[in-house]
């Protein structure tokens, strides 16, 4: 069993996603960041660095429980546990995995910088001009890489599943995803999987 502490955000449904795209089975603990219920000590024993998800496996290597903190990381142990989402092919491998990483360092922090900007600090014109530029800019790598190929890495991946969540507030980037057409038609192939849909819930 996996045992899920998340709560409503891009980087929280990567793993809510991925556990339903995998079939395995768990529970959803609600992380409430607004309360902050993640520098709760029973939380910190989980995760020190107090963010969100994390998860622990009941059933980890060994059969030992785990506990893995950042999402980049539970999509490659998910992946891994369950042979699912990450090829074995070490040229497609790395490529999924190129991908992830182009989310974790480029679109989960600029987009974030542009919500940030966008829509909770509307008096500093420079930063909201800075990151919506540099978004924009992500946008279009993500296009011109899907004007070649059906997902990021080839096949569906978890680089899908890592980017999907924050281009799903394409609207808080005041980005138009019609601008992108290759981005729409990705969005919508991902937006229309039940795994997603079910996922992009959690937690109710």
């Amino acid at each position: 069993m996996i045992e899920l502490y998340t709560w409503g955000t891009p980087n929280g449904k990567k793993a809510s996603v991925m556990l339903e795209e995998v079939g395995l089975p768990y529970n959803v603990h609600p992380i409430r960041i607004m309360d902050g219920d993640q520098f709760k000590p029973d939380y910190l024993a989980i995760n020190p660095n107090s963010k969100i998800p994390a998860i622990t496996d009941t059933d980890g290597p060994g059969g030992k429980p785990i506990n893995i903190i950042e999402s980049g990381a539970i999509l490659i142990y998910l992946a891994e546990k369950t042979g699912k989402l990450l090829s074995r092919d070490p040229v497609a491998r790395i490529e999924a995995i190129e991908w992830l990483m182009f989310q974790m360092g480029g679109v989960g922090p600029m987009f974030g910088q542009a919500h940030h900007f966008l829509r909770q600090v509307k008096d500093n014109p420079y930063g909201a001009e800075r990151y919506s530029k540099e978004t924009r800019r992500l946008y279009g790598v993500i296009d011109t890489r899907l004007g070649k190929v059906d997902y990021l890495a080839g096949e569906y991946s978890i680089a899908d599943v890592a980017t999907f969540p924050w281009v799903a507030r394409h609207e808080w980037h005041q980005v138009e995803l019609t601008d992108f057409p290759n981005v729409k038609r990705w969005y919508d192939a991902i937006d229309a999987r039940p795994a997603v849909q079910h996922g992009m819930k959690v937690p109710s």
